[in-house]
This record gives structure tokens, C-alpha cells and sequence, in this order.
């Protein structure tokens, strides 16, 4: 396996990426990942995959990791899905173009990744979200929610905090620690990537129905982040997903106690739909 670096500059961003060649590639994987996160945080998911002869592509996304920008900022829900759309152009130049490409999204990745495949005509083989933030698990405080509404309106790159307590993310002590010692997570987050992201999520559910690709869909059933009922419910209105949840599992599946059982999972899907 080897890594590379390569960065792309898209609305006056410079966008962080990196990827990695399996010996005897099948497939691309593209991973996008989550909030206040970065693209280091899926090191197992890039192991297993190259292992198992599947090329990996990732970058950071607006505001996060090692990409420009105010952290935990986007300039709005179109031009990060455009970010997604410049990375399969990028899987392609550097990997190939004949190989099938997938979408693998985490949390607030994963539902850029379904919105994306809801929303644009493509040639995608396939899309798997964890976790998806399609509904949140918690309620936010009320004052934090109507001054979301109303910064949004009229100054949308003002940060709050998240809310995200880190013990949540998985049940791995050493995984929380990582976690909370990661000098490129951070906890900032405008409403566009919040209360925007809240109702695309929403909006997704309802047209699940449109889908015409296929989509893995995995969640831990004790994830107190993103409501796996909301995955449930995406689910349910579409042929198109397989779902499988994880009884107990945390937020992080890959970085979970299920994390083996989980990769096995995602391998033998990518392969079945190849």
C-alpha cells in the first residue's frame, strides 16, 4: 500500500486530500468524513479496504483538517457537495477511470454522500454511510437552535460550539482519548453545517424513494449522537439500502468495539455489488 498527498482549490479553498493504492485493485472507495473531524480518523477502514484490493481516496472537508477555511464552516450545502463531486474527478485522475468508484460518508459525511447520490445523475457503483446525519439523537438547547436560525440569516459563518461529548463516540476508552487528543478535531460548527445539514437530512428521508443506486446503511443502536431510527426510517422507504445495525455499537463504528464486524461487512458488500 502507498500513500499520496494531492489538494485541489475550489471556492477560494484549499482542499486536503490523500490516497492510496491497493496492490491489486478492484474498486475505488472514496471516504468523506464527518463533523469537526479529518481524514486521519479512518486509518482501520483504509487498512481493511487496501487489504482487500480496493484503491481508498479521502479529503478534509471545509473548515476541517488540514483544508483552508473557517473551522466548522461551509459556504453552503451545494458547494460541498461540488467539493465531493471535484474528489471523484480527482479518484479518477489518479486512480483510474475504468475502476467502479463508491462513496463511503460518516455522520455529517454521511449525508452529504446520500444527498449526493439523491441528487446528482452519476456513475457510481454504489454509496455506504455510517452513521448518517440524517436525525440527531439529542435535542439541542432551544436558545442555541433560534440563534442558529437567526445568525443564519444574517452572519452564517458564525461558529458555536457542537454539543458533541466524546465519550459518545465510541466505546473504546484508547478510541475516546485519541479522540479528544486530536489537535485537528475541533468543535466548532456554523449553521450550514448544522441546521442546514438537519434539514437535508430530513429531506432525504422523505425522498429515499428516488434512489437508484445501491447504498449500504450502518448504525449502532446506541449511538446518542445521530438517531439510528432516523437511518431506519431512510431505509424503509427504498429497495435500493441494506441496513444493518449494530446492537450497543457507538457513534464511531469504525473506530468501535464492532469495528472488525463492521469492515467485514463493508467488504463483502463492496464485493457482492462490484
Amino acid at each position: 500500500m502507498s500513500k499520496h498527498t494531492f489538494t485541489f482549490k475550489y471556492h477560494e479553498t484549499d482542499f486536503f486530500g490523500q490516497y492510496w493504492n491497493a496492490q491489486l485493485s478492484k474498486g475505488i472507495v472514496l471516504i468523506v468524513h464527518g463533523l469537526g473531524e479529518h481524514l486521519g480518523r479512518f486509518e482501520y477502514p483504509m487498512k481493511r479496504l487496501t487489504e482487500n484490493n480496493f484503491d481508498v481516496i479521502a479529503f478534509d472537508h471545509f473548515g476541517h483538517g488540514r483544508t483552508t477555511g473557517k473551522r466548522g464552516h461551509n459556504p453552503g450545502y451545494e458547494h460541498v457537495l461540488k467539493s465531493i463531486n471535484l474528489a471523484i474527478g480527482k479518484a479518477k485522475e489518479f486512480l483510474g477511470t475504468e475502476k467502479p468508484i463508491f462513496l463511503y460518508g460518516h455522520s455529517m459525511g454521511g449525508n452529504a454522500v446520500i444527498n449526493y447520490s439523491l441528487s446528482n445523475s452519476n456513475d457510481l457503483k454504489g454509496v455506504i454511510a455510517t452513521s448518517p446525519f440524517l436525525r440527531l439523537a439529542f435535542q439541542p438547547p432551544k436558545w442555541k437552535l433560534f440563534l442558529g436560525k437567526i445568525i443564519k440569516n444574517i452572519a452564517p459563518s458564525i461558529t458555536l460550539g457542537n454539543e458533541v461529548n466524546h465519550s459518545f463516540i465510541s466505546r473504546d476508552k484508547d478510541e475516546v482519548k485519541k479522540y479528544s487528543n486530536d489537535k485537528l478535531v475541533h468543535s466548532k460548527v456554523s449553521p450550514n453545517f448544522s441546521l442546514v445539514f438537519m434539514e437535508k437530512g430530513e429531506w432525504a428521508i422523505s425522498n429515499a424513494s428516488s434512489l437508484s443506486i445501491p447504498m449500504l446503511l450502518l448504525h449502532g443502536t446506541d449511538d446518542q449522537l445521530i438517531d439510528y431510527k432516523g437511518t431506519q426510517a431512510f431505509s424503509d422507504r427504498t429497495e435500493k439500502a441494506d441496513l444493518i445495525l449494530y446492537d450497543k455499537g457507538y457513534h464511531e463504528l469504525h473506530n468501535d468495539l464492532c469495528k472488525e464486524e463492521m469492515m467485514n461487512d463493508v467488504i463483502e458488500w463492496l464485493k457482492r455489488n462490484m
